[in-house]
C-alpha cells in the first residue's frame, strides 16, 4: 500500500476513510451545537450581563459535579459504550426540554431559561470534549500533526450548516421543533464514533506499544479501569498536564474579555444597530472562510514545519497585539477584527494543535484528565474572566485596563505554548524509542 502523502492535505491512502468518518462525526456534533446556540445565549441575557456572569459560576460548578460521573462511566464502561451514554444522556435531556416547550409553554420562563444555559454550556464542552479524545486515542501524535486540521474542517461546516438550517427551519416549524432534530444529529455522531472504532486500529503505532490488529479489536473489549477521581489527580500530580490546563484557563479568560467587551459595546450602541449587526455576520462569514482556509491549506504545514510550540504561540502574540490595538482605537471595527482573529486562529490552528498534546498521554489521562480540562478548567477561566471583566469595568478601567491584564498573561501564555511543544515533542520521541526498543525485544 503506498504511503506516499495525498496531495496539500498530505493523507495516505489508509488514513482516508477514517478521516472521512472523524470529518463527518465532528460535523454532525457541531450542526446540533450551533443549531441550539442562538436560543442559549437569548435565554441568559434576559436578565442582562451580571446574571451572564453569574451563570458562568453555575456552568463552572456543574461541570465539577459532573466530571467525577464522567470518570466514573469511564472506569466501568468500555470505550463505545460511555461515548454512547454521555451522548444518550444529552439526547435525553434535549428530548426533555423540548417536551416542557411543546407540552408546557406556559411554565417556561426565565428561571427555566437559565437551566437551560447552563445545561448547554456544560453540554457544549463535554460532546465535544469527547470527540477530540477518541481522536487522541485512536491516531498518533504524527497523524495528529498532519491531518486534524483537516478533520476539523468537518466542524466547521456544521458550525455554518447549524445556524443556517436553524434560520430555515425555527419560523416555519417553531424553535421547539429544533431540539429533537439536534438529537438526530447526535444520534449520527453516535454513529460516526461506532464507525471510526470500526476502520482506525487501535494506535498501533510505535509511540504507542506493539499492537496486532486483532490486539486492537480485543481491547475495545476491555475498561479503562481507575478511579472516578483520576483525572483530577492526574492533572494536579502532572507538570505536563497542569501546562495544558494553564493555556486553557488563559485562553479563556482572554476569550471572555473579549466576549463581555463585545456586548458592552453592541448594549451601548443604540444608534446604526442593524448595520452593525449586519458587520457582525459579515465578519462572522470572512471569520468561518479564514478558519477553512487555515484548516485546509496551513495548519498541517504550521504544526509540523514550525513546531507545536510555535501554532499554540501564535494566537498569544496575536492577542496582545489586538488588544494594544483596541486601546489605542478603541472602534467597535477594531473590536469584531480582534474577536475574528481570536476565533480564525482558536479555531483554525490553536485547537488541532492543543488536541495533539493529547496523543502522548496515558488512555486514562486522554479521557479524565482531558474531560476536567477542557470542562472544568475552562469554564474556571470563564469565570476568572467575567469576574474581572466585571471588576475593571467598575473600577473605571475599561479597556486600559484590560489591556493591562492581557499583554502579561499574553507573555505567560505564548510561553506556555512553546514549552508545551517541546514537552509533547520529548514525550513523542521517548514514546517512539520504547516502541522500537520493544520492536526489537520482540
Amino acid at each position: 500500500m503506498s504511503t506516499r502523502p495525498a496531495g496539500v492535505f498530505n493523507l495516505r491512502r489508509r488514513e482516508i476513510l477514517p478521516v472521512a468518518i472523524a470529518g463527518a462525526f465532528f460535523f454532525f456534533i457541531l450542526t446540533a451545537l450551533m443549531m441550539l446556540r442562538p436560543a442559549r445565549d437569548a435565554l441568559g441575557m434576559e436578565r442582562g450581563l451580571d446574571s451572564v456572569r453569574w451563570l458562568f459560576i453555575g456552568t463552572a460548578v456543574v461541570t465539577l459535579l459532573v466530571n467525577p460521573v464522567f470518570g466514573w462511566l469511564v472506569s466501568r464502561l468500555r470505550r463505545l459504550s460511555f461515548i454512547a451514554a454521555t451522548y444518550g444522556f444529552f439526547i435525553l435531556s434535549l428530548l426533555g426540554f423540548w417536551a416542557l416547550l411543546v407540552f408546557a409553554p406556559d411554565t417556561v420562563g426565565a428561571r427555566s431559561g437559565q437551566v437551560f444555559y447552563v445545561w448547554f454550556s456544560v453540554f457544549n464542552l463535554f460532546v465535544t470534549m469527547v470527540f477530540w479524545a477518541l481522536l487522541a486515542d485512536r491516531f498518533s501524535s504524527d497523524q495528529a500533526k498532519r491531518f486534524f486540521a483537516l478533520i476539523a474542517v468537518g466542524g466547521t461546516l456544521g458550525a455554518i450548516f447549524g445556524p443556517w438550517l436553524a434560520a430555515r427551519l425555527a419560523e416555519p416549524l417553531g424553535t421547539a421543533s429544533l431540539l429533537p432534530l439536534a438529537c438526530g444529529f447526535l444520534a449520527l455522531a453516535v454513529g460516526m464514533a461506532w464507525l471510526l472504532v470500526r476502520v482506525q486500529p487501535d494506535r498501533p503505532h510505535r509511540e504507542s506499544r506493539i499492537a496486532t490488529e486483532s490486539d486492537a479489536r480485543s481491547d475495545e473489549h476491555t475498561r479503562i479501569g481507575g478511579s472516578a477521581w483520576a483525572g483530577i489527580r492526574a492533572v494536579l500530580a502532572s507538570p505536563y498536564l497542569l501546562g495544558i490546563a494553564g493555556y486553557v484557563v488563559i485562553m479563556t479568560v482572554v476569550a471572555t474579555f473579549i466576549y463581555f467587551t463585545r456586548l458592552q459595546m453592541v448594549a451601548a450602541a443604540e444608534a446604526d444597530l442593524d448595520a452593525r449587526t449586519g458587520l457582525l455576520g459579515s465578519i462572522d462569514m470572512w471569520t468561518q472562510i479564514a478558519v477553512l482556509v487555515l484548516q485546509v491549506t496551513l495548519t498541517g504545514h504550521i504544526i509540523r514545519r514550525l513546531g507545536l510550540g510555535v501554532a499554540l504561540a501564535l494566537l498569544p502574540i496575536a492577542m496582545a497585539v489586538g488588544f494594544i490595538g483596541l486601546a489605542i482605537y478603541g472602534s467597535f471595527l477594531v473590536l469584531i477584527l480582534l474577536e475574528a482573529t481570536n476565533r480564525a486562529l482558536q479555531r483554525g490552528l490553536t485547537r488541532p494543535a492543543r488536541e495533539t498534546l493529547f496523543t502522548v498521554v496515558g488512555r486514562e489521562d486522554k479521557y479524565k484528565a482531558k474531560a476536567f480540562i477542557d470542562t472544568f478548567v475552562y469554564r474556571v477561566g470563564d469565570v476568572v474572566g467575567a469576574q474581572t471583566e466585571g471588576l475593571l469595568g467598575r473600577l473605571g478601567l475599561a479597556l486600559g485596563g484590560l489591556v493591562s491584564v492581557v499583554v502579561p498573561l499574553a507573555l505567560v501564555w505564548a510561553a506556555l505554548g512553546l514549552w508545551l511543544g517541546r514537552a509533547q515533542h520529548r514525550r513523542s520521541e521517548a514514546g517512539a524509542r520504547a516502541g522500537d526498543a520493544a520492536v526489537r525485544d520482540a
